[in-house]
Order: C-alpha cells, then structure tokens, then sequence
C-alpha cells in the first residue's frame, strides 16, 4: 500500500499557487500601509521628553531665584530641567554629554544669569569639545565681556546696555547664530531683575518652545541685532564702567 501524499488535485494544482501569489502581494504592500504611521511627527509630549534645559545660576544662588519660576512653567510642560550654580558649569557639561549619548537627551538647552550668562560660552565650547550639540543657548545679562567659540544652532544674548551687560562677540571657531539683545527699553529690567521680569520670562520661554516644539519663535521685545553686528563691542565708558562695577 502507498503511504498517503496528500491531495494533489486540482485545488492541490491551482490554489495554492494563487494563495501564495496573493500572501507575497500582502507582503509588498505592507511596507506601504506602515509608512504612514512611521512618518507621523513626534507628540509633543514626546519631545519635551528627550529634551533638556541646563540653567546656570549667578553669585550665591540668591541673585538669580527668577530662574526658578521660569524652570517651573518648563516642567509644567514636561520639559526637563536641572539648575546649578555657575561655577559647576564643567560637571553640568559632562552630565549633559552622557545624557545625551546614553540617547535620553536629544535637545540640549542652556540658560544662564549674570555670572552664569559669562559661564555659558564655555559650557557651549566644553559640550562642542564632546561632540555634543547645543541647539540653544540663552544668556540673560552678563557680568563681564564674553566671546563664542565652538558650535551652537542659536545662541541669544539678553543684555541692559544701560547696566552691567554687554554684547556678545563672535570668534573664528564659532559656528551659529549669535543675537545680541539690548533690552534696557524693556519696563523693569534690571541685571537683578531680568530673569523675573515677566516680559523676559515669557521671552525665555518662548525661545525654549520654539526649539522643542517646532513653534515660531517669537519677537524680540526690542530690536534684535543681526549676527553681522555680534563683533560690534560696548563703547569703551560702558565697559569700563562695568568693569569698575565687577
């Protein structure tokens, strides 16, 4: 007796070819119908999520509390947030490139006031010397006279031409946008009250959102200073003024 082989008539013959014909056409339109899942924009959730602003105090972290509260309308939005006195900018630099490479940080944010706006060129080029971009930098009124290296896509600088700060210059090695930003017109702004006003606040804040969230970034409170200009210096009285002051 022959062992049994199976049904090889015509369903055996004609259909199953066909069924395997219409399983590898399934097959090739898969890739198709997926596609527009994967290609969906990233929640906003999810990009508050992997990003992170790293915000430098000034002297005694009891001159620049206003960060604080720009710091809790930022966590309000599930954006990360870590705040430390300037003088641990190195170690915060270090603690941001490992974030960043172990993949939990993809958007890296810095802020600083006073002394921790001075510090921030060098946390931009200790975090570029890593290999660690910075999409974002924003310094609110320096204390001394501060120049850029390194690569940064945006680096802002808030600063009272009537006070202690100063504009920002550029370096050969720098690479990115650089505004300075005179906002001595702006009611209430001081060097100890720029990062409280509210006006410079929401300024800051927006600035941040723009980057996480992809939304417009919005107007200067004053003019704004073309990159062209970044290299213009402070008259040769207010830098010494500013200077005695320090």
């Amino acid at each position: 007796m022959n062992a049994y082989r199976g049904h090889t008539g015509l369903v055996g013959r004609h259909l199953s070819p066909r069924l395997r014909a219409i399983a590898t056409a399934l097959l090739l339109l898969l890739p198709v119908v997926a596609s527009p899942a994967q290609a969906a924009p990233e929640s906003a959730a999810a990009r508050a999520s992997t990003a992170h602003v790293y915000m430098l105090r000034g002297v005694l972290n009891i001159f620049s509390l206003g960060l604080d509260q720009i710091a809790a309308k930022l966590q309000g939005q599930g954006i990360q947030v870590t705040i430390s006195n300037y003088v641990f900018w190195s170690s915060l630099a270090n603690e941001a490139a490992a974030e960043y490479r172990s993949g939990k940080t993809k958007t890296i944010i810095l802020v600083g006031h006073s002394s921790g706006a001075t510090s921030l060129p060098d946390m931009v080029a200790r975090l570029d010397q890593l290999g660690v971009p910075v999409k974002l930098a924003i310094g609110l009124d320096s204390v001394f006279h501060t120049s850029l290296s390194g690569r940064v896509g945006r680096y802002v600088n808030f600063y009272v031409a009537n006070g202690a700060g100063t504009p920002v210059e550029r370096t050969r090695g720098f690479q990115g946008t650089l505004e300075n930003v005179n906002v001595a017109s702006v009611p209430g702004v001081g060097h100890l009250t720029i990062e409280k006003n509210q006006i410079m606040q929401q300024k800051v804040i927006g600035e941040i959102d723009a980057v996480v969230f992809g939304r417009p970034s919005p107007a200067s409170p004053t003019r704004r200073r073309q990159p062209s200009e970044a290299s213009v210096a402070a008259p040769p009285r207010a830098a010494s003024a500013a200077a005695a002051r320090n």
